[in-house]
């Protein structure tokens, strides 16, 4: 068995060590002899030049975001939105995340489209939302990280979210959800990052490739131990 991911912007969207969960990704697919080929792609419009299994987009801030914004036109978005669509596995992070959705409109009014391939918008806020948070997703599955964003997401009509705030903020410090998910997209505000500190999330996303690809999907046991040892000495930020 062997993956393709494909790790969108990685130059203009990693913060906080975002990157890092192309390497849990790669790490935990050799340990069980799943080949995985990683390819690092600048533009979106390369996406059609492949068959990907797992698409991985970062976070990055407003000036990054607009960066790219001149990217996704002529087709980039349309390539984007029919993997959502057609259920290839996708992690997106903060300001990846946001991209997906509607626009972002900026704490002074300005408004910028995003590819509008989920139904949900950002609006900037003047104060942060910084910290340790967990949440816990719809599967029970616990998660913990670190945010770190200054936008404010809501979720429109049937669109679920990732999760419900344990601690923290989430998407926008109100409503209590925390990223979105529909279908095999997973959007979030969790950096740290999230699948080194999450390997039952990490494992997930690539059964759902191998259930895409192969049609079954049975991942040996790893051993957790540092990871579930690291999360035990954390535990008192998160509850």
């Amino acid at each position: 068995m062997k993956l393709k991911i494909a790790h969108l912007y990685p130059e203009l969207l990693n913060l906080y060590g975002d990157s890092g969960n192309i390497l849990c990704l790669e790490k935990r697919m050799k340990w069980r002899g799943i080949g995985c080929n990683i390819y690092h792609l600048d533009s979106a419009k390369l996406l059609g030049e492949n068959d990907y299994d797992i698409i991985f987009i970062g976070g990055g801030q407003d000036f990054e975001q607009s960066l790219i914004l001149k990217d996704l036109g002529g087709g980039a978005d349309d390539l984007i939105k029919n993997e959502i669509e057609k259920g290839t596995v996708l992690l997106a992070i903060c300001g990846g995340f946001q991209l997906l959705g509607q626009y972002y409109e900026t704490h002074s009014g300005e408004r910028m489209k995003f590819i509008g391939a989920l139904d949900f918008y950002t609006v900037g806020g003047e104060k942060r939302l910084i910290g340790n948070y967990a949440f816990k997703t719809a599967d029970k599955m616990k998660i913990i990280g670190f945010e770190n964003h200054s936008g404010r997401t809501y979720l429109c009509g049937n669109l679920k979210p990732l999760g419900k705030i344990i601690k923290g903020f989430g998407n926008n410090g109100k409503d209590k959800t925390e990223g979105v998910r529909y279908k095999n997209t997973f959007g979030t505000y969790c950096h740290g990052p999230i699948l080194p500190k999450n390997p039952g999330f990490a494992d997930m996303l690539i059964e759902k490739a191998l259930l895409n690809k192969y049609g079954q999907a049975e991942l040996s046991p790893l051993d957790n131990s540092l990871e579930i040892l690291a999360r035990q000495q954390v535990k008192s930020l998160y509850i």
